[in-house]
C-alpha cells in the first residue's frame, strides 16, 4: 500500500476544514466563530488537548473540525484519519511548512496497517496535501518508516537471514546499489567467524549482507544493523515470555536498511555503505556452549559468557569490517539489551556514542524531529566486566548491572577509537497502539538518524 495513499492533490476548493488550535488560543477561536458552533464546541466540552478534535456541524452535515494540538503536532494530526467521517479534508488556514510536514507525515503514518495476512483496512478520512509541505521528503520519511515497520512485524517464518537479504537488495536496486552476500560456510572462508558461529545452528545459513552506494570519494558513512531474524536464546533458551517477540530482533537491521534507503532516495553526498549479519539463534547439537570461545574478524577472542548475547557477537565482525575502512561516521543499530528498556521503557532509544559533536547532533535531531534519543555513558571503568577470563573478551557479564553500558563497552572494542560512532539500542516494537505509532515494528531512530545526517552532509 503507497505510504501516502490518503493524501490527495484533488478537491482541496471543496473538503472540509480542519482547524488547528492550542488550548491558550482557543477562546479567541471561540469569539470568532458564529454563535451557534462556538455554543457546540463549549457544550460538548472541547478545551483543545492535543490530538483531541471536534466536529464542526452544518445545515444539513459535517461543516468543518477543530484539533487540539500541542508540543507534537506529528501525533496530534495522527489522532485524525480512522476518527473522522471518511470525506477529504484540508489544512484551514493554510500553514506554514514546519505544520504542513508534521500534518501530512502524521496523516500518512496514522493510516499504516500490516496486512500481509488479511485484508488492508481502508476505511480512512483523506487529507489535501498542505501546499507548503516539503512533500517529498514527507514521501520519502513514510515510505521507510512503512518499509521498517513491515519487516519487522512479519514472522519470523518469513523474514529468516534470505528474505532480510532479499529485502536488502530490493531496497538497492532501484538506486544502482551493489550489494554482495557472503553466506553459510564462506563466511568462515572470509573470516567472519563470530557471525558463522552463532547462526550455524540454524538450518537457515547466516550471512552477511554488504550494500554500497555513492561517490567514492563522498564522505563514508557506514551503518550496521543486528540483523537476528529469530532469537531462542540459543542453549541458555529463553522463557517462551522473553521469545514470544523474538520475530523483531532484526530490528536494527530494519531501521538502518530504512535510513540506507532514505539516504539514497535523498540523495545525500556521501558514500554509503550497510552492513547486515543476518542469523538465526537456533538450538541445535552444533549451536553456540556457553563458556565457548569465539574468534572474531578483528583477532580478538570471545568467551561466551551467555548464548542469549548474541547480538554482540555478530556485530563485532561487523564493526571490525566498517571499522577497516575508516569511515567518517560509523551507525550501529540493535534491539540489544533488555538493561536499555529497564533504564529508559521501550519509547526511547538508548544513545552510546564516542564523539560528543555527533552526539549533539544526534539528540537535537531527535528532539526536533519528535523521534527522540538519550544518551547514555560508555562508562570506561565497566570496560573490566567485559574482559575476558580464558579469552579476550566475555560476551556477558556476571554481574546483573549496567547492562546495556557494558553491551556498548563490548562494541567499542571492534571500533577504532578515531572513528565517530554512535551505537543505539532500542526497542524497535510498540508494545500497544497510540496514534500513528501501532502495535507492532516501529522505525525508532530512523528520522533522527536521517535528520542529523541531513543536517552534517546536505539536504
Amino acid at each position: 500500500m503507497p505510504a501516502c495513499r490518503f493524501l490527495t492533490d484533488n478537491a482541496a476548493d471543496v473538503a472540509l476544514p480542519i482547524t488547528p488550535v492550542q488550548s491558550e488560543r482557543l477562546p479567541a477561536l471561540l469569539e470568532a466563530l458564529p454563535a451557534r458552533a462556538a455554543g457546540w464546541v463549549r457544550s460538548v466540552g472541547f478545551v483543545a488537548t492535543p490530538g483531541s478534535h471536534c466536529l464542526l456541524p452544518g445545515d444539513g452535515g459535517l461543516a468543518g473540525v477543530l484539533l487540539g494540538t500541542g508540543a507534537e503536532p506529528v501525533w496530534d494530526w495522527a489522532s485524525l484519519p480512522d476518527k473522522l467521517p471518511p470525506a477529504t479534508y484540508r489544512i484551514d488556514p493554510s500553514p506554514g511548512t514546519d505544520e504542513a510536514d508534521a500534518a501530512a507525515l502524521g496523516w500518512a503514518l496514522a493510516t499504516y496497517r500490516f496486512h500481509r495476512y488479511r485484508e488492508a483496512h481502508t476505511d480512512f478520512a483523506t487529507l489535501a496535501w498542505p501546499a507548503q509541505t516539503r512533500r517529498a521528503a514527507v514521501e520519502r520519511t513514510a515510505r521507510a518508516v512503512f518499509l521498517v515497520r513491515d519487516l519487522i512485524t512479519t514472522p519470523a517464518s518469513d523474514m529468516g537471514p534470505e528474505e532480510l537479504t532479499n529485502a536488502v537488495t530490493a531496497v538497492a536496486q532501484p538506486f544502482g546499489a551493489s550489494c554482495t552476500v557472503i553466506g553459510g560456510d564462506d563466511l568462515l572462508e572470509r573470516n567472519y567467524p563470530a557471525i558463522h558461529a552463532v547462526g550455524r545452528a540454524s538450518s537457515r545459513a547466516p550471512r552477511l549482507v554488504d550494500l554500497r552506494w555513492g561517490d567514492p570519494g563522498a564522505p563514508k558513512v557506514t551503518l550496521c544493523g543486528k540483523g537476528v531474524c529469530f532469537d531462542t536464546g540459543g542453549l541458555d533458551l529463553k522463557p517462551a515470555s522473553a521469545m514470544k517477540l523474538m520475530k523483531k530482533d532484526m530490528g536494527g537491521a530494519a531501521i538502518l536498511l530504512g535510513l540506507a534507503q532514505m539516504i539514497m532516495d535523498a540523495a545525500l553526498p556521501v558514500r554509503l555503505r550497510l552492513l547486515v549479519p543476518a542469523v538465526e539463534n537456533s538450538v541445535a547439537g552444533n549451536a553456540l556452549r556457553p563458556l565457548d570461545v569465539v574468534r572474531t574478524r578483528s583477532g580478538l577472542t570471545v568467551e561466551i559468557g551467555n548464548t542469549d548475547a548474541e547480538g554482540r557477537v555478530i556485530l563485532a565482525d561487523a564493526l571490525a569490517e566498517a571499522a577497516g575502512e575508516q569511515p567518517d561516521m560509523l551507525i550501529d543499530c540493535a534491539t540489544l539489551t533488555g538493561a536499555a528498556r529497564i533504564a529508559l521503557g521501550t519509547e526511547v532509544p538508548a544513545l552510546f556514542c564516542n564523539d560528543e559533536a555527533l552526539a549533539g547532533e544526534l539528540l537535537a535531531a531527535g528532539r526536533a524531529a519528535g523521534d527522540p534519543l538519550w544518551r547514555l555513558p560508555l562508562w570506561q571503568p565497566y570496560r573490566r566486566h567485559v574482559l575476558g577470563k580464558t579469552a579476550d573478551l566475555n560476551n556477558a557479564t556476571d554481574h546483573p548491572f549496567a547492562g546495556a553500558i557494558t553491551a556498548a563497552l563490548f562494541l567499542a572494542e571492534f571500533v577504532r577509537p578515531a572513528c565517530p560512532w554512535a551505537h543505539l539500542d532500542t526497542m524497535a516494537w510498540n508494545l500497544d497502539s497510540r496514534p500513528g505509532r501501532p502495535e507492532g515494528g516501529e522505525a525508532m531512530g530512523l528520522r533522527a538518524l536521517f535528520a542529523a545526517l541531513a543536517g552534517r552532509f546536505g539536504g
